[in-house]
């Protein structure tokens, strides 16, 4: 993924090695009797706990990065998890070259966008299946392991995809909040990721352009946004359908999902003119490759 925003950290392995052993035992990969071979390891040759458990073949990689994650209130999910889509790397892979990626994007938008009082943010691709939608999910993650209080909207009315990468529970959504059907109870909690929240798109309208249009949208958003920090809105692609308009003029935000060797420049330059008419303002574009 590379962005023209312009936006492997090292595992801090020394931090609390102690309370190291303690979650690798309530997590069941060591037991008291492997502490103490660890303990005596750690003593001979003055490495730290994870490694001498790792060099002992005690534990692997992956099980320390999580311990290490719970020590520092940064969740992840163990691989080999299936609660969320594979594709969910901010959630599976934390400490991939993507997601080091990913918290660029995060920390320019933190800088240039929510750190001036904005709360909501438009993320739209320029046409059908440059992966804004994935992205979308993944960058809301990387807000929650932030610390954020994130919520991830899904406003693609026509194609939504949230409800599969996330496996949310439940039909009611967007669509049938702006309809008067469903209140904010629509909204799921991931239990995974304590600052996380996503509204799927709900019941899949006939009217999904004339709806966003409406009102009760801009009254939503003022709602959504006091209840939270950070506000993403998943939308539909430019090319397909106008429904993101609405959500571009309601977040006044927006994020560009360009696919590499498909979108075209025109395409893009027309967008952008279109967010301005929206009165919405263009924080930059993601170039995805895949």
């Amino acid at each position: 993924m590379n962005s023209p925003l312009h936006f492997n950290p090292a595992s801090p392995l020394g931090a609390g090695d102690a309370s190291i052993g303690a979650l690798l035992q309530e997590a069941g990969k060591l037991t008291p009797e492997n502490t103490d071979t660890v303990l005596r390891m750690q003593e001979e040759t003055g490495i730290r706990f994870g490694e001498a458990a790792q060099a002992l073949g005690m534990v692997s990689a992956a099980d320390v990065q999580q311990a290490l994650a719970r020590q520092f209130d940064y969740p992840f999910v163990p691989a080999g998890d299936k609660q969320f889509s594979p594709h969910l790397v901010a959630a599976y892979d934390p400490f991939s070259r993507q997601v080091e990626m990913l918290r660029a994007v995060r920390a320019q938008l933190m800088l240039r966008w929510f750190g001036r009082g904005h709360k909501a943010l438009a993320i739209v691709g320029v046409e059908p299946g440059c992966g804004a939608s994935l992205f979308a999910a993944n960058l809301a993650v990387v807000f929650s392991q932030l610390g954020q209080n994130t919520l991830l909207v899904d406003a693609n009315l026509r194609h939504p995809a949230q409800r599969a990468i996330f496996n949310l529970p439940g039909k009611s959504g967007l669509s049938d909040m702006l309809a008067g059907r469903a209140t904010m109870a629509a909204v799921a909690r991931i239990d995974a990721f304590e600052s996380l929240a996503v509204l799927g798109a709900g019941t899949l309208p006939p009217n999904p352009a004339e709806l966003l249009a409406r009102k009760a949208f801009t009254g939503l958003n003022a709602q959504l946004e006091a209840l939270h920090d950070i506000v993403l809105y998943d939308t539909s692609d430019v090319l397909t359908a106008h429904d993101a308009l609405p959500v571009m003029a309601r977040a006044r935000g927006v994020l560009l999902v360009v696919h590499k060797n498909a979108s075209s420049l025109y395409d893009v330059a027309a967008l952008g003119e279109q967010v301005r008419h929206a009165g919405a303002e263009v924080l930059g574009s993601v170039l995805l490759e895949f």
